[in-house]
Formats: structure tokens, C-alpha cells, sequence
């Protein structure tokens, strides 16, 4: 909960796959409250009481949204669904305005890695920008479980990386009123 707050404030990006992993932790411990209690908020030993229990309401709310939502199996909480949705009103307004050209630059170079990712997605298909962060998220997966990544996604991942960095970079100017959208 405090690292989602640190990341979402920082970097968009890394707050959203940050949010997708807790719900698969969430539903790796069968949404029970009591398993992630025990095994995940005890375990912070750096935490006061207050802290743990801050930690404790919001893995119980989100395990509540997760319910109430329907997501218990797979897919993705609404919050973390109007992120994508943000990010996406976002895109579109950085590529009409040709005073962000490179940002244009960096998508059009990230485009054949997004039409291969969507390609491959079958009848799964989703928009652009979240079949960016699913493939990023699956490569996060991959190494977690230790396998071995080809060079070929490597290449793909780390343009994927650059592009999904800037879109970052301007969301948060953009959060705070920093980005200009203005011609010159």
C-alpha cells in the first residue's frame, strides 16, 4: 500500500504493474485475508501496529473490490482499469500534437512489437497500450519463475520499456500541470 502510493505518484508505469501483481498475490492466497495477514503483513517487521493495520484494510479492500467486481479468477480491478484509461486519453493527445513528435517517434518504433504482441493474443485482444503492459508484466512473470527469455523478446521488451518510460514521464508532468500541450 505505501509502495503502490510512492509508485503511482512517481511513475504510472511501474504503479500499474505493481497493482497487477497484488492481485495475482491475492488470488495466489485464495483472497483470504487471514493467509495474507500471517504470511505478508507480519512478515514487515519494520511496520508499527498502525501501519500493519493500514496494510490490513487495504489488501481487505481490495480483496472486497476484487469480489464485488468479479476478478477473483483473472482480470483486473476498475481502478486499475481507469489507469489504462488515463493513459490511453493521455496517448491520443500526445500524438495529435505535433510538439510531442518524439513520442510519436518512440510509439511508431514500439508499433511492430505491439502488432506481434497482438497478433499473438488470438481472440484476446487488447488495446495497444495494455498489450504493452501485459507483455511487460509477462516478461516480470518469466523471471520471476527463473526462465530463460529469448533475445528477440528482450529487444521488443526493452522498446516497449522506453516508450512505456516516456508515456510515464508525461503522465506525471501531465498529473502536475507541467505539460504544455500548446503549439508553439
Amino acid at each position: 500500500m505505501i509502495t503502490a502510493s510512492a509508485k503511482k505518484r512517481e511513475n504510472i508505469a511501474e504503479y500499474l504493474l505493481y497493482m497487477w501483481q497484488i492481485e495475482d498475490l491475492i488470488r495466489a492466497y485464495g483472497l483470504d485475508i487471514d493467509r495474507i495477514d500471517h504470511d505478508i503483513i507480519k512478515g514487515h517487521s519494520n511496520l508499527d501496529e498502525s501501519q500493519r493495520k493500514e496494510m490490513h484494510d487495504w489488501y481487505e479492500s481490495l480483496i472486497d473490490m476484487m469480489r464485488r467486481e468479479g476478478v477473483e479468477k483473472s482480470g483486473h480491478l476498475q481502478l486499475n482499469k481507469n489507469v489504462i484509461i488515463d493513459l490511453n486519453n493521455l496517448h491520443n493527445r500526445l500524438l495529435k500534437n505535433p510538439k510531442f513528435a518524439k513520442y510519436a517517434a518512440e510509439f511508431y518504433n514500439t508499433l511492430p512489437y505491439i502488432v506481434e504482441i497482438r497478433a499473438k493474443a488470438g481472440d484476446n485482444k487488447k488495446d495497444e497500450l495494455e498489450s504493452c503492459f501485459d507483455a511487460l508484466y509477462g516478461i516480470l512473470m518469466l523471471r520471476l519463475q527463473g526462465k530463460e527469455i529469448s533475445k528477440d523478446t528482450l529487444e521488443a521488451t526493452q522498446q516497449i520499456s522506453r516508450f512505456l518510460a516516456l508515456l510515464a514521464k508525461y503522465y506525471k508532468q501531465d498529473y502536475n500541470n507541467e505539460l504544455d500541450f500548446d503549439e508553439e
